[in-house]
């Protein structure tokens, strides 16, 4: 079973093909920081943004300076060493990959947005310094702590500690906390502003829906095995863990939109947070909770073919190149 102690290294026969899919599919969807242009990004930051928005753009790269490192870490902690089989331990080393180029991303960003040394460390330090983000940073950290001591996965209660870890990471923090950034990302893009960052959040967007898939993979396929651990009180603690995550979301949001940003209010914020806790919990195999709708137009309106996966639909977009020669004399 996929959750079984041990360290399977056999991958032939192969008992879990679909997780060997997906590494493949990653390894065609790769992209490099060195592609995003970020040139008329310095000067929307210089000449047309207004104070409210500066505001919203500094408290989102103070979140990007640690939000996927955090990410990484739980990964290489505690995902790799107890999902125990080997074609899925090669998408957790290629999403690792992906978790590290975002943090180059959002370095890079950081570096241009950001160029006095003081504003920058500050960035880096909002984990522990700027309530908002200290406030989910300490909700990670908790989820991170809660399997730390667990070298093997013996117990049932241990398989539903490991699987609530599982579930924080892909539907809160990467299925809600990002999710929520990306939209005040495009939300600026709608405004003709950042296409540089917008560019480059089309590429994580799409990484991230594929982590959020292949980790909701990963339960389903448990609970296809192991079906006594999904019971009322692990559903509740779902349930309570969305909840939460939404609360500290909207803090976030308060914080962000402190200073009034037009055409972006609280309301609608929660609003989304919640239509988007819904459809993880949906994927999860349990009924919303809310019954919130998504109030953001421009979330629609941007290219479908690089936001396709926000709506559950497969993305196929920005694949490598096919590599070989070409014979321009091949009848035909």
């Amino acid at each position: 079973m996929l959750l079984e102690p041990g360290m399977s290294l056999t991958l032939r026969p192969m008992r879990y093909p679909d997780f060997f899919e997906r590494y493949k599919d990653a390894i065609k969807n790769t992209w490099t920081v060195e592609e995003v242009d970020f040139s008329t990004d310095l000067t929307d930051l210089r000449t047309r943004v207004t104070p409210a928005e500066r505001h919203l753009i500094h408290r989102l790269v103070a979140f990007f300076a640690t939000g996927d490192s955090i990410v990484g870490n739980n990964l290489v902690l505690n995902l790799y060493r107890h999902i125990n089989a080997p074609e899925a331990r090669m998408y957790l080393s290629r999403q690792l990959y992906e978790e590290a180029l975002h943090v180059q991303f959002y370095l890079t960003l950081l570096d241009n947005y950001l160029p006095d040394m003081a504003e920058r460390e500050a960035a880096f330090a909002a984990v522990d310094n700027i309530p908002s983000i200290k406030k989910k940073a300490d909700f990670c950290f908790r989820w991170i702590e809660s399997i730390e001591g667990l070298d093997t996965l013996e117990t049932q209660a241990d398989r539903r500690a490991f699987l609530l870890n599982l579930v924080c990471f892909a539907a809160c923090i990467e299925g809600l906390f990002f999710f929520a950034a990306f939209a005040y990302v495009y939300f600026l893009r709608s405004k003709g502003l950042l296409h540089g960052l917008a560019t480059g959040t089309n590429w994580v967007f799409r990484d991230e829906s594929a982590h959020m898939a292949f980790a909701f993979q990963v339960i389903d396929t448990v609970r296809r095995e192991e079906p006594e651990l999904f019971d009322e009180g692990f559903e509740s603690s779902v349930i309570e863990m969305l909840r939460e995550a939404v609360d500290c979301e909207t803090t976030f949001a308060q914080d962000v939109l402190g200073l009034g940003v037009a055409g972006l209010s609280l309301t609608d914020l929660r609003s989304y947070l919640e239509y988007v806790a819904d459809r993880r919990l949906e994927a999860l195999g349990l009924a919303p909770v809310y019954g919130s709708r998504n109030p953001f137009a421009f979330m629609d309106l941007q290219d479908v073919q690089e936001l396709t996966n926000f709506f559950e639909r497969r993305v196929s977009a920005y694949q490598l190149g096919v590599t070989g020669a070409v014979d321009f004399d091949q009848e035909f």
